[in-house]
């Protein structure tokens, strides 16, 4: 497992939010060590016997926390970011919809502060049997010894299913969000998933738009030994279309599926034509 572990104390921040309160809810039932909440004006209150504090700063005066997930609105989000930051190890930002410019500031901050961000516009991550900062579907899910990383929520989805259907199962997943700028990026996920000992192989899903996939390529052939199965999505997608996710936009002939394509197998990894290849390619190569 990588990221998230049994050491990984977190906060909510936005618990009492629609979102918020559903997903914390789950994350509880999956086991994961949620130890409180944050809404301002609501501090003193509680939420499924979690306490509920004005700000971070006030819950660590009181509790032992090194992370957060964050459910607050797009307008809000880099002030709860920011808070999250500096004073945190791990922050994980399922807010989409945020300013391109506020995105950067908050990676730029997290970087100066070395504090590592997921997302932002991200489904979280998830350690099958440790547990979940994010709002995956957990029954999906298996342990086992496979690193997932992904732009895509639902693709993630879609092959966790298909790895737990196969027989295996999920080291750690992480989804890096779909937004043009975002903390973690592929290389990052990719080298700690080479240094875990708990992961034998990894499979990368990426999309068209942006050059994320080449520069994860560059990367994978200088300093990746385990097996890289790939995916791209958007194969069959109109010259200058966007698809779904903000950073999914092609400009001239850069972040085509073909050449992230060309660049992936260039670098050794194994690509698939289709998410229901996947499976089958992890079992030729581990």
């Amino acid at each position: 497992m990588i990221i998230l572990d049994e050491n990984t104390r977190c906060i909510v921040q936005g618990i009492t939010g629609k979102q918020g309160s559903f997903h914390a809810e789950q994350m509880l039932k999956y086991n994961t060590n949620i130890v409180a909440g944050t809404s301002p004006g609501k501090g003193g209150q509680n939420f499924n016997g979690l306490p509920i504090y004005n700000s971070i700063e006030e819950a660590k005066d009181e509790l032992d926390i090194n992370a957060s997930i964050i459910f607050v609105p797009a307008s809000f989000a880099k002030d709860a970011a920011f808070e999250a930051i500096s004073q945190l190890d791990l922050a994980v930002i399922i807010t989409e919809h945020i300013p391109v410019h506020d995105s950067m500031e908050i990676v730029e901050y997290a970087k100066k502060e070395n504090t590592i961000v997921i997302g932002p516009n991200t489904p979280g991550i998830i350690s099958p049997g440790i547990g979940k900062l994010g709002i995956m579907p957990t029954h999906i899910f298996n342990e086992g010894n496979i690193g997932i990383v992904s732009r895509s929520g639902t693709l993630t989805y879609e092959v966790a299913n298909q790895v737990t259907n196969a027989g295996m199962g999920q080291s750690t997943c992480v989804g890096i969000g779909g937004d043009p700028v975002v903390g973690l990026d592929f290389a990052d996920v990719l080298q700690r998933f080479e240094d875990d000992d708990d992961t034998a192989a990894m499979v990368m899903i990426g999309e068209i738009g942006g050059n994320a996939e080449e520069m994860a390529a560059d990367y994978i052939k200088e300093n990746i030994s385990k097996p890289v199965i790939a995916y791209i999505a958007g194969v069959t997608a109109p010259p200058g279309k966007r698809m779904g996710h903000a950073g999914a936009i092609i400009e001239g002939d850069a972040g085509t599926a073909e050449t992230k394509i060309n660049a992936l197998e260039k670098s050794g990894a194994h690509v698939a034509d289709r998410p229901s290849e996947i499976a089958d390619l992890i079992w030729d190569l581990i």
